[in-house]
């Protein structure tokens, strides 16, 4: 197959006569390399870490939640009927929620969440039955599953009291309200800080006389798809009318996942600028080309090669080391990724301190994802970059007068 011209040139002026690669063209080249590979390996853990989120979320809280202005009252069973009768719905089951106050056998306070549920319907929407570390999924009779985190702080083991405090104490002026004694029946670990300090898992009946008429009732529903739940949320507005508030749990953490979308956009931003940066390598590689070969594109010029074809020659030649570059950094981000945990583990070892406290963050390993979208941007964005740094030198290699250029070289 015939090569352009221009093109067997460029790839010319990649090779020169003594070396197999200048070494002017390989720095520029491991420049854009790195630049890719630190931008594949950033927004794939970054992905990693936002579908953790996600899978954690929706580990601990349902798809959708179904609230009544006043409370359930004695409609939970029906309502629950009529939710589960809807497509797409696998499970639907009554909660109510509301702060508490524990008191440490220092006198400390802490101020989680209580939640109550019907345990014979909590296992289809949630997985906290299935996160239990320790003991056992037994809200019967006072008993109570709390988090890990929050039992750590607390002192507290399967088997301990708890004295528990109501909300409803500070409302009720005309009654005194005595603090409730509450057994520690298992332990959960759902993974994310804010779920296993945060909350008690209680009985459903059990919370609504301690409570006393405060905090959230509502119905929590699990879906066949999570990612399907708007639509499930709007049938379940048609079905059950206007004087019912349906919300999903992409409305409930949206703060959340606006957060980690804008954070995952500012480094791709920022690390775009280490690319930015390799780009000035090549547009020096080139500039180089160009004083060397003055005498060479007067000659071209004087032979009738167009001001268009020079500019090509150049352009190939940025375009080829941008490629290059782009192709080895996608390699070696995927392969950093594959083997991401062991050198974490390594680093660890060497450094002799945890990269990734596993009691902060609840991970053994670094989570990972690599979305072909992100691939497919980075890649497009550098071969944009890394022509566009070719346009200098290519139009002042294209301007040269070939009189001149054989005249004062």
């Amino acid at each position: 197959m015939t090569l352009p011209f221009s093109l067997f040139l460029a790839l010319k002026y990649l090779r020169p006569k003594r070396t197999f690669l200048s070494v002017v063209t390989v720095l520029s080249v491991m420049g854009v390399l790195l630049g890719v590979a630190v931008l594949i390996i950033v927004l794939s853990v970054m992905t990693g870490f936002d579908e953790m989120w996600r899978d954690k979320i929706l580990d601990f809280n349902a798809h959708i939640t179904v609230s009544v202005p006043g409370g359930l009252a004695e409609e939970e069973d029906s309502l629950c009927e009529q939710i589960e009768a809807v497509p797409g719905v696998v499970g639907a089951a009554p909660f109510l929620q509301s702060l508490v106050f524990i008191q440490k056998p220092n006198g400390q306070i802490e101020t989680p969440l209580i939640r109550g549920v019907d345990p014979a319907r909590e296992a289809g929407v949630s997985r906290i039955p299935e996160s239990l570390v320790d003991g056992e999924f037994s809200v019967a009779d006072g008993s109570v599953v709390i988090g890990s985190d929050l039992a750590r702080r607390l002192g507290a083991g399967v088997g301990d009291v708890l004295t528990v405090y109501s909300p409803a104490t500070f409302m009720d002026k005309d009654e005194i309200r005595l603090p409730s004694e509450m057994k520690v029946a298992g332990l959960f670990e759902i993974g994310m800080w804010e779920f296993d300090m945060g909350y008690v898992v209680a009985s459903l009946w059990d919370a609504r006389d301690f409570c006393g008429g405060t905090g959230l009732e509502a119905i929590q529903v699990m879906t066949k798809n999570p990612y399907a739940a708007e639509t499930v949320a709007e049938e379940l507005r048609r079905r059950l009318g206007p004087g019912v508030y349906v919300t999903t749990w992409m409305e409930q953490n949206q703060q959340l996942f606006a957060a980690l979308r804008v954070e995952k956009n500012m480094m791709f931003f920022l690390l775009i600028f280490i690319t930015i940066v390799a780009a000035f390598g090549i547009t020096n590689t080139l500039i180089t080309v160009t004083v060397q070969k003055t005498r060479e594109i007067g000659l071209l010029r004087s032979l009738g090669f167009s001001s268009g074809g020079i500019m090509r020659v150049f352009f190939w030649q940025g375009w080829i080391e941008g490629v290059l570059g782009t192709t080895l950094g996608i390699a070696a981000g995927l392969v950093v990724l594959k083997y991401r945990n062991d050198l974490l583990h390594f680093l660890n070892d060497r450094c002799g301190m945890q990269l990734l406290p596993e009691e902060l963050y609840h991970l053994a390993e670094l989570p990972a994802h690599t979305m072909p979208g992100d691939v497919a941007l980075v890649a497009g964005s550098v071969l944009v970059i890394c022509t566009l740094a070719a346009v200098i030198p290519a139009w002042q290699a294209a301007k040269l007068d070939p009189v001149r250029a054989l005249r004062y070289e």
